[in-house]
């Protein structure tokens, strides 16, 4: 009788059948950012968890390109099944204000899941480079305007909006140098083709415990457990804060019962200790959210970023 109960309410309510099937068949996630990142990293601890919990496969697509931007636009063109979902990150919400043609609304467009990781970001340099600390890079980039050059996993980046933040409190002339993700401009900075790099400290603390990287300094409001000997840029430039963080949306329309289902799957895999040990030992600070919560966090991060933006005149454009 119980598992006729359950049946019956399937058929008459279709979200509800499809949240009990799904998923039937290999669940692609996409993020746009490519491998080194943490967007990249963190989906794939994620679809390690859910392809275990799901028992079927769940795929790591990258779709690089236009500051994150080909992938939301991939996914939002995407059926709205939850067969396809996007890995969103703070970029997101700064594209909206960045860029001023987007064929696409993220907001109105896409379906908020649940959030991931809240990872703050870090100053590296090479090794070789003149400066060993903070205040000695803008002191060197204040004695060499324009001599300094600052990468980003590109445009649209928070890492972007951190630099800029820095160049505009500091008062100090530094060359951006925009990246199609993170790899190449690992390599870059590794081989001293370029000077500095913003990046979250998932994606750099092997680089940095392995001494190939030296970390001035961290972009969050207090110093990270992983790295406690690196002062936070607030310490030097009163004020300063930028965090970036990682998130699953789907395509708008997705049915609510496949968005909770994906929601509570992926809540479990936060509170998992193991899942849990890994994302706090790169760094990074787990974000439970449910659907609702996810979705007012991401309006609100809009409003934060499109300030700050306007503030500092970048343009995507």
């Amino acid at each position: 009788m119980q598992f006729a109960g359950i049946a019956a309410a399937a058929g008459a309510f279709p979200a509800l059948g499809a949240a009990l099937d799904y998923p039937t068949r290999p669940v692609r996630i996409i993020e746009g950012f490519g491998s080194g990142g943490t967007p990249d990293v963190i989906s794939r601890l994620m679809a390690r968890w859910l392809a275990r919990r799901f028992g079927q496969p769940v795929v790591i697509e990258s779709k690089i390109g236009g500051a994150g931007n080909l992938a939301t636009q991939a996914v939002i063109q995407a059926p709205p099944d939850g067969y396809t979902l996007l890995t969103c990150l703070a970029t997101n919400t700064i594209n909206e204000t960045l860029y001023r043609h987007l064929d696409f609304d993220f907001l109105r467009d896409t379906a908020p899941v649940a959030g991931l990781i809240r990872v703050p970001m870090v100053l590296l340099v090479n090794p070789a480079f003149p400066a060993r600390t903070f205040p000695q890079f803008i002191n060197y980039a204040r004695v060499h305007p324009g001599k300094v050059d600052m990468a980003s996993p590109g445009i649209g980046t928070p890492m972007y909006i951190a630099g800029a933040l820095i160049k505009m409190m500091a008062g100090v002339n530094i060359v951006h140098v925009p990246y199609r993700g993170p790899a190449r401009a690992f390599t870059d900075l590794l081989s001293g083709r370029v000077q500095s790099f913003i990046i979250t400290v998932p994606a750099a603390i092997g680089f940095i415990r392995a001494g190939q990287l030296s970390a001035l300094a961290v972009t969050g409001t207090t110093r990270t457990k992983v790295l406690p000997n690196v002062p936070t840029v607030d310490e030097y430039l009163s004020g300063f804060e930028a965090t970036a963080w990682d998130g699953v949306c789907a395509p708008k329309r997705t049915p609510a019962a496949v968005v909770g289902k994906l929601n509570q799957a992926i809540n479990a895999g936060l509170a998992d200790p193991q899942l849990k040990a890994k994302i706090t030992g790169l760094g990074g600070r787990v974000m439970p959210m449910s659907p609702a919560q996810f979705g007012m966090f991401l309006a609100e991060e809009t409003a934060k970023w499109a300030k700050v933006i306007r503030f500092s005149g970048a343009t995507g454009e």
